[in-house]
């Protein structure tokens, strides 16, 4: 397992070490020993999967404390567009995005720390995700960012993304209350 640093600090990408022959491929999705040396202790509480059509986009979602989680998502089946956004208050690179591609060629994951709104958009029909959480889900604590905020200047990469009603409700960056990285990393 190899990672990748980026321009937003905590954000990993997490390149696996694949085995392929001619019956297919294999390679460890998560060793606990491994990934903790490179990004620090990380006890999955809960997996999640969803499965979507082709552009269909998810997100931009994040839990209020005390039910912040970190997670890792990668790709199943198919492609996606993923994009993280510092939401630390006190962090340097706050309100700023980073964009991946991810998909189930490469089979690169990406650690999104606490402190960061995450969303994807599905770039093939049939895409499944999966992402390991390190906190339970809380839908009182839920929350989120409208999609196409104008002052986050997000690129999504496709026409007419199908977004959920939920989602269309979501406020603005400049409307929502933020938290320090410290109250990220408060815990249930």
């Amino acid at each position: 397992m190899k990672t990748i640093t980026t321009g937003l600090e905590g954000v990993v990408i997490i390149l696996p070490t694949v085995l392929e022959d001619e019956r297919g491929y294999f390679y460890e999705s998560f060793n606990e020993k491994k990934l903790n040396e490179k990004i620090g202790q990380f006890d999955i509480v809960q997996i999640n999967q969803s499965k979507s059509k082709h552009r269909v986009l998810r997100g931009l979602h994040f839990q209020k404390p005390p039910y912040t989680q970190a997670k890792i998502v990668e790709v199943l089946n198919g492609a996606i567009l993923d994009v993280v956004v510092d939401i630390r208050t006190d962090s340097p690179t706050f309100g700023e995005h980073l964009s991946f591609v991810l998909d189930d060629v490469y089979h690169e994951q990406i650690f999104v720390p606490r402190g960061f709104a995450h969303g994807f958009v599905a770039l093939t029909p049939n895409t499944i995700i999966q992402y390991k959480v390190d906190n339970e889900y809380s839908p009182t604590h839920d929350s989120g960012i409208i999609f196409d905020d104008f002052d986050l200047e997000i690129d999504w990469e496709v026409q007419t993304p199908v977004v959920s009603d939920k989602d269309k409700l979501l406020k603005r960056f400049k409307d929502q209350s933020f938290y320090s990285e410290a109250e990220f990393q408060l815990n249930v």
